[in-house]
């Protein structure tokens, strides 16, 4: 045990280091796009922290033994850490793209330097499960509920990478549906191309359909400016599958956590500080996709719904930990 003990130190290391390495990467390469290998280095540096969190995780799940390893706020954080950069690395695959880096890889980095450095050293250790976790509904529940999260806060990057991306673009406006297929791109002024360039052509998810007030000629559809409208409409589109992914996992997560509840505490739902914000989470993501599906939006007002779930998904995790106590309060680490 003493081993594992030691491998799980060296990996909680090696992650925030190689996090922190990400970081600066891509930021690096916004700022200097040339040579495209930065952004390329960046990834792989997700990839690698990638495998040492979810080996950190492994070697603490065989230490404790207990049914899953997110008994405590410093597993916790590792496994969002995880969640976060399989996430991201599933965000670049979809778009091809780097800039979604740039917003999701500092609150990767955060997570786990605040449970490498910040947490108190006793509550980093393995120990016996309180009684209202002695449960097999930890693994469902606990694990279900973070691995949304880490979905809903890439999407939520992602909308902060279209936001700057457009951010000079005043009258770009993405129609079509939510999935992308014959979107339609209108454009009043010429966009101004974002100063983070792609390694490779951006390349839209649904399939460039131009209107014949836009497309002139085959040299204006090969400007710089449609280039940039379609990276926008890509991150718009990657934002909207990961939702399409964390909503799912959180309305199971939040269903999950009633029935452990009624089990646990006689009470389907409680009200409870971590609870009430679970709902507001999830009616924030809701309207996301209620907006998208039936009110046909896309760009810029389902990107700030989106970063507004972003903030109530922080505090749903982690905020409440700081600003009450209740049924959940065994995640409460302040009181002391």
């Amino acid at each position: 045990m003493d081993n594992l003990v030691a491998l799980q130190r060296t990996l909680d290391d090696v992650t925030c280091y190689v996090l922190i390495a990400a970081t600066l990467l891509y930021w690096v390469h916004a700022v200097f796009p040339k040579p495209a290998w930065v952004a390329e280095v960046g990834t792989a540096a997700v990839a690698i922290a990638s495998l040492t969190s979810g080996s950190l995780l492994v070697a603490r799940w065989i230490e404790s033994g207990h049914p899953f390893p997110v008994s405590n706020l410093y597993e916790s954080l590792f496994f969002l850490c995880w969640c976060l950069t399989f996430a991201q690395l599933c965000a670049e695959y979809l778009s091809r793209q780097k800039v979604m880096g740039l917003f999701t890889m500092p609150f990767a980095t955060a997570t786990a330097a605040f449970a490498s450095f910040y947490l108190p050293a006793q509550l980093q250790v393995s120990a016996p499960l309180v009684p209202a976790l002695d449960s097999n509904w930890l693994m469902l529940h606990v694990s279900v509920m973070v691995f949304s999260y880490g979905f809903l806060l890439a999407a939520g990057g992602t909308s902060m990478a279209y936001l700057w991306v457009t951010r000079k673009d005043k009258q770009v406006e993405l129609k079509g549906n939510s999935i992308g297929s014959g979107g339609m791109r209108r454009v009043e002024k010429t966009p101004v191309r974002s100063s983070f360039t792609p390694a490779e052509e951006p390349v839209a998810v649904g399939g460039p359909s131009l209107s014949s007030a836009v497309v002139l000629s085959e040299e204006i559809a090969e400007t710089p400016s449609l280039q940039a409208l379609t990276l926008a409409e890509t991150l718009d589109n990657v934002s909207y599958r990961l939702v399409g992914l964390g909503f799912p996992l959180l309305t199971v997560g939040i269903i999950a956590g009633a029935v452990w509840a009624n089990e646990a505490w006689g009470s389907y739902w409680s009200w409870d500080p971590k609870e009430t914000w679970a709902l507001i989470t999830w009616l924030v993501f809701a309207a996301y996709l209620h907006a998208r599906l039936t009110k046909g939006w896309q760009g810029k007002r389902p990107a700030w719904l989106a970063v507004l779930g972003f903030s109530a998904v922080w505090v749903t995790y982690l905020g409440v930990n700081f600003l009450a106590q209740g049924l959940h309060s065994y995640g409460f680490f302040l009181k002391q």
